[in-house]
């Protein structure tokens, strides 16, 4: 079919080129048109993310009480103190612009109640803290903060903003920064790679050209996508970073295919057509498995990590189409010419018998000895994944040098109280009255039983709403450690310490930071079996419509889960533990709970772009010689330097995204540079020739036996 399919594109290819066009321009539109790309509100259904609404819905406000977005501004000398009036005047001159801004709901300091505001003044006297809360909410600040913040500003002060609105906010543009230098980086490059590869400059030229028209394409679904549900705007990056490497991969399978046939003396219309029908095959399939790999993360509904999986299958989709239409139609006009403007290279020789063949006879002869440490070394790679820790990701995911992360840093450093966590206790009657007498004594009994635990500082006074009871329960740890972890567990009846039950007419709900992150964790816990099933047996179906054997696609889901399984390790060994944090700039952290599954998702179908590519020529030399081994060996010659180029692509554009400033794209970035490494060299050169090899002709079961 897919042969019929070149041949009809070498007949219609000036239709179809510009059909492609055409789709390139309503792209560009919808990029030009743009969007509002936001995350969606947290677990709302969760324990955490219902005693939240809760509180937003039911918990009345004081007529003036500030409602919009807040934050806060810091002033920082090493030698003056923030009590001396010369400082005091300093600060008041700098935030004059806040106070007559109309914007601007309230301004708060510590020099308007210094016995109130103890929180605002910085533990050794050389900063203090300036609380703005503005009339907007944070959607609607977050497009003119950057102005707002350019009023404030002193010459003889150090000035930091911090806090959600400013977080958030260079959160954004630093994911743009990232975006552009990953192009800037990723998209040189991988020329320079596909003309050393090819040869040829125009060679070289084609996939960039379709990796191009993908990213084009997908950034224009996402934005149209953008308005209809909530995008994260960590979309647009997924877009680059899968787009990119899977056109570009794409377009050199075909063109190398097309390519070799031109070189054996076959017309313009046959090699296009064989190229279609033997690589364009392995195109749709290996197509199929990265979007089968992307589609799992639609299994975390109600999280930023459902649009993620939306807009790369998107992109994914573009790649395969452009790789099937736009491609094949500017091979046909092209044809010889796609060897133009030769690069000065040696010449190969083109015997069949070189250094991939030599490897692939090399392991096959003794492939339990290659086999087993090859395995036992990418098990020890893996090995630090069993110490992996989930926390949501806070300031820390900004570079050190962002100021909003500095004046985080400064905050958390410098401030009283900021090494405390507060957790919110919400006691829920749907039917009934909180002020009720019953319902008040088990308030208080429950605050009288949180104030007795360990690590408990103090219990706030109940605030009541329309159907439930407030209790802000003062940690003295930390909100990202352990014990304060525990502690939800104890106020959720989970822990050792007996606290009241839940009444008989409401319920009990905790909430906060912490909670958050227990309930982030369980979600993605809970889920993550069920998507890992569903792109493993979907795969494995897959690939066995592909490849008509049984074990083959076993196989190849194994080797899939050994690349993971490193690459995990790694981002464990680097990000978690510290280790190159000075070189790649950030600071150690536990890994926010997306990163895993973004990982695995993404990975997981890439990969099976070499393993599809690999079986498939192996198949073809099968069929041809029926011998299990030459067959192996002449599918790893001709498939080996194709796979190791498409392996360097992908890795510079991978590495175009490790050397991001978020913590979040650059752990992503990296831990995928590691698989594609892993699996195209340990995994694809020695693990599939030493196991093939093994199995024999149960490689092809049922139709060898």
């Amino acid at each position: 079919m897919l042969e019929r399919w070149g041949r009809t594109v070498h007949r219609l290819r000036w239709l179809v080129l510009g059909s492609s066009a055409l789709l390139l321009a309503l792209s560009g539109l919808l990029v030009a048109g743009g969007g509002e790309l936001d995350d969606p509100e947290p677990l709302v259904t969760s324990e955490a993310g219902r005693a939240s609404r809760l509180l937003n819905t039911q918990l009345p406000r004081p007529s003036g009480t500030p409602s919009g977005a807040s934050f806060l501004i810091l002033f920082e000398s090493d030698t003056e103190l923030a009590t001396d009036p010369a400082f005091a005047a300093e600060v008041a001159r700098a935030i004059a612009p806040l106070r007559t801004d109309p914007r601007v709901q309230t301004v708060r300091t510590y020099y308007d109640a210094p016995a109130q505001s103890g929180s605002l003044l910085s533990r050794d006297g050389h900063a203090t803290a300036v609380s703005v809360t503005l009339r907007d909410f944070r959607s609607v600040a977050d497009r003119y903060y950057e102005d707002l913040r350019r009023t404030v500003s002193s010459d003889r002060l150090r000035v930091f903003a911090t806090g959600g609105l400013p977080i958030g906010h260079e959160l954004n543009k630093t994911l743009d920064a990232d975006l552009q230098r990953a192009e800037l980086v990723s998209l040189p490059v991988a020329l320079v790679l596909l003309a050393l590869v090819f040869g040829t400059i125009v060679g070289a030229l084609v996939p960039v050209g379709v990796g191009i028209l993908a990213i084009v394409g997908g950034l224009g679904g996402v934005f149209l996508l953008s308005r209809f549900v909530d995008v994260s705007p960590y979309a647009l990056n997924i877009v680059t970073l899968v787009g990119l490497g899977t056109a570009i991969d794409y377009s050199l399978f075909i063109v190398a295919r097309f390519r070799e046939e031109l070189a054996t003396g076959a017309t313009t219309a046959d090699a296009l057509a064989r190229a279609m029908g033997t690589a364009g095959r392995a195109v749709v399939f290996s197509g199929l498995t990265v979007a089968i790999g992307l589609s799992g993360m639609l299994f975390f509904e109600g999280t930023f990590l459902s649009s993620l999986g939306v807009a790369g299958a998107i992109v994914v989709g573009l790649a395969v189409v452009y790789a099937l239409t736009f491609l094949p139609a500017l091979l046909a006009i092209l044809g010889p010419r796609v060897n133009a403007w030769r690069v000065p290279l040696p010449r190969r020789a083109s015997s069949g018998r070189g250094i991939w063949h030599a490897i692939a006879t090399a392991v096959m002869r003794r492939p339990l000895l290659v086999l087993v440490p090859t395995v036992a070394f990418v098990l020890v790679a893996g090995s630090p994944f069993l110490s992996m820790r989930l926390a949501n990701a806070d300031a820390r995911t900004l570079p050190p040098q962002a100021e909003s992360r500095r004046g985080y840093d400064l905050l958390v450093r410098a401030f009283p109280g900021q090494e405390q966590s507060t957790v919110t206790v919400v006691a829920h009657f749907p039917d009934g009255d909180p002020r009720s007498e019953e319902h008040v004594a088990h308030v208080r009994g429950l605050a009288d039983a949180y104030g007795r635990l360990p690590d408990v500082l103090r219990v706030g006074t109940p605030v009541y709403g329309t159907h439930i009871a407030v209790l802000s329960v003062v940690s003295a740890r930390p909100a990202s450690s352990d014990d304060a972890r525990e502690l939800i567990r104890t106020l959720r009846g989970e822990g050792r310490v007996v606290v009241p039950a839940d009444p008989a007419d409401g319920e009990i709900l905790v909430t906060g930071q912490t909670a958050f992150d227990l309930d982030t964790i369980d979600f993605i816990a809970t889920r993550a079996l069920r998507a890992v099933a569903f792109i493993i047996v979907l795969t494995y179906v897959v690939l066995l419509l592909l490849l008509r054997s049984v074990v083959l696609p076993l196989k190849a889901v194994m080797m899939n889960l050994l690349s993971i399984a490193a690459s995990f390790g790694a981002i464990v060994w680097v990000f978690q533990q510290g280790h190159l944090a000075e070189q790649l700039n950030f600071t150690p952290q536990s890994l926010d709970p997306a990163v895993p599954v973004i990982l695995f998702c993404i990975v997981f179908g890439l990969s099976m772009d070499y393993e599809v590519l690999l079986l498939s020529r192996i198949q073809e030399e099968y069929r041809r010689t029926g011998d299990n081994t030459l067959a192996v060996a002449l599918g790893l010659e001709r498939s080996g330097r194709l796979i190791t180029a498409a392996a360097l692509i992908m890795v510079a554009v991978f590495t175009g995204f490790a050397l991001a400033d978020v913590v979040i794209i650059k752990s992503v970035g990296l831990g995928m540079a590691i698989a594609v490494a892993l699996d195209a060299t340990l995994v694809r050169a020695l693990i599939v020739p030493a196991t093939m090899r093994l199995l024999g002709r149960w490689n092809w079961w049922p139709r060898a036996l």
